[in-house]
């Protein structure tokens, strides 16, 4: 698929999910056993088309195989960020199930040390490692986990943020449609809606940076090029981007 025909499709695998009906209702919202399984079939998938990371780097083990993510050193973890237990966890059994609820702790806001070369205020998105950064002045940045497109749907370049929107609506593409018949034709926003909280977006690109409800999503490839991460983080960020922010996505 072309770039330009990417750039007509913004709304994510878990928005088209949510979306499948006027209600919002998704298979993957009420079984999130079946989520980890479509995403453990991905995986293997991906793994037995392209060479492992340990075979990239004389056996390495695929977690430490990248020394240093494109100039960032460890990060300091922001305990405070960690979102809440759901009403009841506990006292209720841990299941797969509840855990698949929750973000990765490693995908959670952290302010780390970084070098990347970007001026202070660009966001940095590194859809490898699945992280954006808001670069901070001295050397620093803030980090978060982010949700990136889904093979065929990835992309990198340059942009600017063009226009902020809080609790935006929802017009699914033409294109999706009529994949999808179902979807309505527009969604209000709120906090049913699949772009979360806020929203900025890129350019004049359809893409956005944008809250989802879905946080066991994060770290993943789901989207179809949007860059999603949970509404708590995307509200902060959306608090200390301006129109005009240079946005760099790299592959």
């Amino acid at each position: 698929m072309s770039i330009s025909m990417r750039l007509t499709v913004c709304a994510t695998l878990g928005v088209a999910m949510v979306v499948a009906s006027v209600s919002g209702a998704s298979a993957f919202s009420t079984d999130r056993a079946a989520w980890l399984n479509y995403l453990q079939e991905q995986r293997r998938a991906q793994r037995q088309q392209t060479p492992t990371t340990a075979s990239l780097h004389g056996g390495m083990e695929a977690e430490t195989g990248r020394v240093m993510p494109r100039g960032v050193l460890p990060a300091k973890p922001v305990p405070h960020l960690t979102s809440p237990a759901p009403s009841g966890a506990a006292a209720a059994p841990r299941t797969a199930t509840r855990a698949s609820l929750q973000i990765d702790p490693k995908f959670l806001p952290a302010d780390v040390s970084y070098s990347g070369g970007y001026a202070p205020g660009t966001i940095v998105i590194d859809t490898e490692e699945k992280y954006l950064y808001h670069v901070g002045p001295g050397g620093t940045a803030r980090r978060y986990g982010v949700g990136v497109g889904r093979p065929g749907f990835q992309w990198s370049g340059t942009h600017r943020v063009s226009m902020k929107r809080e609790w935006p609506g929802w017009t699914p593409p033409e294109q999706m449609r009529k994949r999808q018949p179902d979807l309505p034709a527009y969604m209000e926003g709120g906090p049913n809606n699949p772009l979360g909280a806020r929203a900025m977006y890129l350019g004049s690109t359809l893409y956005r940076i944008h809250g989802s409800n879905a946080p066991w999503t994060i770290g993943h490839e789901v989207s179809s090029g949007c860059i999603r991460m949970r509404n708590e983080d995307v509200i902060e960020l959306y608090q200390n981007v301006d129109v005009g922010t240079k946005v760099v996505v790299l592959r």
